[in-house]
């Protein structure tokens, strides 16, 4: 007789107990054991412990079977993992964290990291290709639009497994919070105003006291108009990924040395600045032509605006030329500094608004959320529960299915915010996202290739960069630890059956097989390895907090980043003033839309986890465990240095502070 200690776990989070009864079956590599029964009640946060007799011994225990039945009503159950203790002293983990829902048995492997070669008994190749073949059923790939990466194959949130689902926690606080803030900027009246505002004093009154977090709205009110805060954003507000150095005028937008003379202080010009890499370009090429809607009956106007910075001897970016079109001539003039302050005023909100665009569709929508959610599909769907990689990602990518969806019900689908609080029609975002995805490369995705290829090496006050490479190199070092614990070499990584499948379904289905994305198909070696799996954890980790979490303190003082526009570009100057102005950017109810949008989307929700946080204890060798706490004290320093220099800071950059980011895209 052989007799085995057996510990079953339930989770801690809301309704994880059962009062359905619960049986478990022991398999071995010499045999299994009869179904014994675990019991009829769980309790969340708590364990029940039981002992199997066996008539021999089953050698090492290499997954288990949990069964579920119920007697009356049905009641689901969060199993957090099993232990079992073999009469020789052997302990196994069997980590599950999984709900367990209707009659069902749902078999678990034990926990060390295994790929597909490393499987020698055949219960374990079929359990392998079982689950998979399961998940590929469960998690089907569906066209959203053309030109846009694939979704998930289900239309609202209440089709998604219970797996990856919202918490119950979570999902209370999400509805609440937004019931909330509708309500209380519907009290205020702002919803009901379709007029525009009566002031620029006036547009603080929305923000004031919504969230008690006013310091930076209040900030951007009282700054905004400064061409140092407007060329500061470039580098370290909700979208500093657009800027490059800018070393040869394009034709297209024809600025002459005697227009920019005055913005570029003495003993100096045009061209040695070009030369000497001090002059820095916006192109908003990817909104030309894209079609206009209306906002309560009234037309609304796009621009695809140019823009030309320079860093001036103090270190710090300023605008030197604006241009409102991609075509120069007499109804494109080229606004600068030195126009009147109405005129260029306009001109740089006119850019503002492009940003809006391009930030809430590519940099946020679609190189945040839409990615994450293609590589969450292809880790379901091609890596087993068991694969290294499987424990190492399905963390980033917690709560990102759920969001999503929900997000193409409220949000990007025709009718949602952004198709109400916009100038854009729904047939207008579509193709700023096709033309955005056809422009991604790989490059632009890896932050130090991206940083290299857009000359930002060595620009001062570009927190986003340095806060960021520090991230990057810490994920890199965590992700080299994990690999080479479970790769050899570079035959081991280039014959994994199930990595090569899970990449090239990324690229089909992410990048739409376009090869000069220069997005991989298959990964040969360590080193690919390495670049590939840090990209998609910081893709889906720090580059969504860098581009996320700054939108309400950002965008909630209208001016700065308007959501529309209710007059045309201007074709000529000397025609704007302040009522012009505020008869331009959004009115009021359309602004408290947005508002709305950016305060939850910008939200600290519960049940949040921040990056190298892993309450699932996926990995269960003690080296990748070492390697998880090596990896939250980079984090740890990381932290202290960003709060030691926003100690000194006039306006904090915050966004990349490890206690700010979380995991996974949930928000």
């Amino acid at each position: 007789m052989a007799t085995y200690k057996v510990t079953v776990a339930t989770g801690d989070m809301v309704e994880a107990g059962t009062n359905n009864s619960i049986s478990i079956t022991l398999v071995g590599s010499n045999g299994e054991s009869r179904q014994t029964t675990v019991s009829f009640l769980f309790l969340p946060g708590k364990e029940r412990s039981l002992s199997v007799h066996c008539g021999q011994d089953l050698g090492p225990i290499v997954l288990i079977r949990l069964h579920k039945w119920r007697l009356f009503l049905e009641d689901a159950w969060f199993c957090k993992d099993v232990r079992v203790t073999a009469p020789n002293g052997t302990l196994y983990r069997f980590p599950c964290y999984q709900w367990l829902e209707g009659v069902t048995t749902v078999e678990v492997r034990e926990g060390s990291g295994k790929k597909l070669v490393d499987d020698k008994l055949q219960i374990l190749k079929e359990h392998r290709r079982r689950e998979l073949a399961a998940r590929q059923e469960a998690y089907r790939w569906k066209n959203y639009a053309q030109g846009w990466p694939r979704c998930l194959s289900v239309d609202s949130i209440f089709e998604l497994d219970s797996n990856i689902q919202f918490s119950r926690i979570r999902a209370t606080n999400f509805t609440g919070f937004l019931i909330f803030q509708g309500a209380s900027h519907f009290l205020s009246g702002f919803l009901l105003r379709h007029s525009s505002w009566n002031s620029l004093d006036e547009m603080r009154t929305i923000f004031s006291r919504t969230q008690g977090r006013d310091i930076v709205p209040e900030y951007v009110a009282k700054h905004w108009q400064e061409d140092d805060f407007f060329g500061s954003q470039f580098l370290n507000g909700n979208n500093p990924i657009v800027i490059r150095r800018c070393t040869t005028l394009p034709l297209k937008f024809p600025v002459t040395p005697e227009m920019v003379a005055g913005s570029l202080g003495g003993g100096t010009d045009l061209g040695k600045e070009l030369q000497e890499g001090r002059i820095f370009i916006v192109d908003y090429k990817l909104l030309e032509d894209i079609p206009t809607d209306t906002i309560y009956g009234r037309q609304q106007y796009i621009a695809a605006p140019l823009c030309l910075l320079h860093q001036g001897t103090d270190g710090l970016l300023r605008p030197i030329a604006i241009q409102l079109s991609q075509t120069p001539g007499p109804c494109s003039p080229i606004f600068l500094p030195s126009d009147d302050e109405w005129d260029w005023l306009l001109a740089k909100t006119w850019v503002r608004n492009a940003d809006f665009y391009i930030h809430q569709l590519l940099t946020h929508l679609l190189r945040t959320h839409l990615f994450g959610e293609v590589f969450a599909i292809a880790t379901l769907r091609h890596l087993p529960t068991c694969h290294p990689f499987f424990k190492l990602l399905m963390p980033h990518f917690h709560f990102t299915l759920h969001i999503n969806t929900l997000a193409r019900s409220v949000l990007i689908n025709q009718g949602g915010l952004i198709d109400k609080g916009s100038g854009v029609t729904y047939e207008g975002l579509l193709l700023v996202v096709q033309r955005g995805l056809e422009q991604v490369t790989y490059t632009s995705l890896c932050l130090p290739d991206d940083i290299r290829q857009r000359g930002m090496s060595d620009v001062p006050n570009y927190h986003y960069r340095d806060d960021g490479l520090s991230l990057w190199e810490a994920i890199e070092s965590f992700v080299t630890g994990i690999v080479t614990f479970y790769y050899g070499g570079d035959a081991a990584v280039s014959g994994d059956t199930e990595l090569q499948a899970w990449v090239m379904d990324i690229f089909t289905n992410g990048f739409l097989g376009r090869t000069s994305s220069g997005i991989p198909s298959s990964l040969q070696t360590v080193a690919e390895l390495i670049k590939f799996l840090t990209m998609v954890m910081f893709t889906c980790s720090a580059q969504h907090a860098a581009v996320n979490n700054g939108q309400y303190d950002l965008g909630a003082f209208v001016p700065n980043a308007p959501s529309s526009m209710r007059h045309p570009p201007p074709c000529e100057k000397g025609r704007a003033f302040l009522q012009h102005f505020l008869d331009t950017i959004p009115e009021v109810s359309t602004t408290a839309n947005i508002l709305v949008a950016l305060i939850l989307l910008s939200s600290q929700l519960k049940d949040r986890r921040l990056l190298g946080q892993y309450p699932e204890e996926w990995f269960t060798e003690a080296e990748p465990r070492r390697l998880i706490r090596a990896f939250q004290g980079r984090l740890e320093e990381i932290r202290d240095r960003i709060e030691e220099r926003n100690q000194v800071a006039e306006l904090r950059y915050n966004y990349l502070n490890p206690l700010e980011t979380e995991n996974s895209i949930s928000i």
